[in-house]
């Protein structure tokens, strides 16, 4: 059901709850919306499985990622940097050859680096969710439409900048924007939505 007075970009559920129209699409999206997508994400593993999912969405659409999330839970470890860091040649064929992931070489060998370089974040008394939260802006978009839902910020390229400085790959200021999304570190709930402001950092409007 679509509620012709709410702003564009806006749709009204049967649950008589207001979502952005792609959070509406399917049932995976609208829990992944309800339930997660911009809630705070903190501790190393949580932030490290975040990044490293934002990574294979790259070219493809969240959904496509979401539908695979256990297997890559179940390919990657869980997605605990020290056992993913410790993969071979043997894990990476393992991996190439897992129906149930994406099977891009590069992303993979992407994801083995970055917790190589997660470990080398502790080893220099860093946490990567310390260092990705440190890039948190003064202020968050409040966007009203789809249209006005930036893609970078002057944070996202920074941070980007800084993980590619510390050995981190595949990690783009459009990629770091959208991990910042999803991890609640800025609030791009359309300005209507019931999530908006629901991570508890940001005001509702």
């Amino acid at each position: 059901m679509t509620d012709t007075t709410l702003p564009r970009g806006l749709v009204q559920g049967a649950d008589g709850l207001v979502r952005p129209a792609w959070a509406a699409a399917s049932d995976l999206l609208r829990a992944y919306y309800d339930d997660e997508w911009g809630l705070p994400v903190t501790d190393e593993r949580g932030v490290f499985e975040r990044l490293s999912l934002e990574a294979f969405q790259s070219g493809l659409s969240w959904a496509t990622v979401l539908r695979k999330r256990p297997a890559f839970r179940d390919a990657f470890a869980g997605f605990d940097p020290a056992r993913v860091a410790a993969f071979g040649d043997a894990d990476l064929s393992r991996l190439l050859a897992d129906a149930g992931i994406i099977r891009n070489r590069a992303k993979i060998l992407a994801t083995i680096d970055n917790a190589r370089a997660t470990l080398r974040l502790r080893e220099d008394g860093t946490d990567l969710g310390e260092l990705v939260w440190s890039f948190r802006p003064a202020a968050t978009p409040a966007p009203r439409t789809p249209d006005e839902v930036p893609s970078t910020s002057d944070e996202s390229i920074a941070l980007s900048r800084e993980l590619k400085r510390r050995g981190f790959r595949w990690v783009g200021p459009t990629t770091m924007f959208a991990l910042m999304e999803a991890i609640g570190i800025v609030d791009t709930h359309l300005v209507g939505s019931h999530r908006r402001g629901s991570s508890g950092i940001w005001p509702t409007t």
